[in-house]
């Protein structure tokens, strides 16, 4: 039976790595490109389309920022497929990153190095900006389209003869100090990128606790440190020319630099390739690399609990309830 798969922000970075090892290792499945620019997400389905030629690419319009666009690719999702069985939630924002360069010459000759990198902890902060919707930015593209978007596609996801994955890119940026359940938009803190992405752990624990009864499982990813568009833009060009030499010296000590979308890509491949109600709702499974460019996937524990992931699944719903009835 064809598999039907879906990856948000796939025309770049992770995203397109990963519809490239998907398209490799079963030619026969149906991949959708969900992008919020069509021109370049035509370039990616050219591309894929080059090294597979037999394969079947569709592209679909969402801008999981947008309520309306969330809603309206639900509506053409469902009118093209009688189902999904993988949906990638990919896609994601991290605007004008403001970067304590202080902190970060200092962190260069500690010992925390490595974990400075990886985290970005102590180090990063972002500038959020109120959407069209009236929601914050970067809620709502990283963690609430995404949302809506499971809710609105309940029908093609929860079916009685098959089981069905959400896997969700998160980050190792995901800290629960960031995050509050007062202030699940991140409306008065200056990390709503690590904020959004421990809701997204959270988030991946609740859809388990009231989904899996009806087939759908739902899986977080990190994907380490991997040099992409949003990495880029946080430094000026030039400095990552002058610290990158490290980043390679330093991946010969750790396995979480995985540099390369390939590369972090891994854990989301793997994902594809196991039965998901085997899988540890509680872990987040990490790419890592080797210092000799093994790629292997890993489970590690996430730090959250089940009282505080049932209850932002709550606001949320509360949420949602808002949202639509404002349209």
């Amino acid at each position: 039976m064809e598999r039907i798969v879906i990856v948000s922000g796939a025309n770049s970075g992770i995203g397109l790595a990963l519809c490239e090892r998907l398209l490799t290792e079963d030619s026969g499945l149906r991949l959708c490109l969900a992008c919020r620019n069509m021109q370049r997400a035509e370039a990616a389905r050219s591309a894929l389309l080059t090294s597979h030629p037999s394969a079947h690419v569709d592209l679909l319009l969402l801008d999981v920022g947008s309520v309306k666009s969330v809603l309206s690719a639900a509506q053409e999702i469902k009118a093209r497929y009688s189902r999904v069985d993988f949906l990638y939630l990919n896609a994601g924002i991290m605007p004008n990153p403001q970067v304590d360069f202080k902190a970060l010459f200092k962190g260069l000759f500690s010992r925390n190095v490595i974990h400075m990198f990886a985290t970005a902890e102590g180090l990063l902060t972002q500038q959020d900006r109120v959407n069209s919707d009236g929601l914050q930015e970067v809620f709502a593209t990283n963690l609430f389209g995404h949302f809506l978007l499971i809710r609105e596609l309940e029908p093609l996801l929860c079916q009685s003869d098959h089981t069905s994955s959400v896997i969700w890119t998160s980050s190792s940026n995901a800290r629960r100090s960031a995050f509050s359940l007062e202030d699940i938009q991140h409306k008065k803190g200056k990390e709503p990128y690590s904020s959004s992405k421990y809701a997204s752990d959270l988030l991946s624990l609740a859809l388990n606790q009231h989904m899996n009864s009806r087939g759908l499982y739902s899986s977080v990813v990190c994907p380490g440190m991997v040099m992409t568009n949003l990495t880029y833009g946080i430094l000026p060009q030039f400095f990552w020319i002058l610290i990158m030499p490290i980043m390679w010296l330093i991946r010969l000590f750790t396995n979480t630099f995985t540099i390369t979308p390939y590369n972090g890509a891994e854990a989301l491949l793997w994902l594809f390739l196991q039965k998901p109600q085997y899988l540890d709702p509680r872990s987040k499974y990490h790419s890592l690399t080797s210092g000799l460019g093994k790629n292997y996937t890993q489970p590690r524990k996430m730090d959250i609990d089940d009282s505080m992931s049932a209850d932002f699944y709550l606001e949320l719903t509360e949420l949602e309830k808002e949202v639509k009835k404002k349209l």
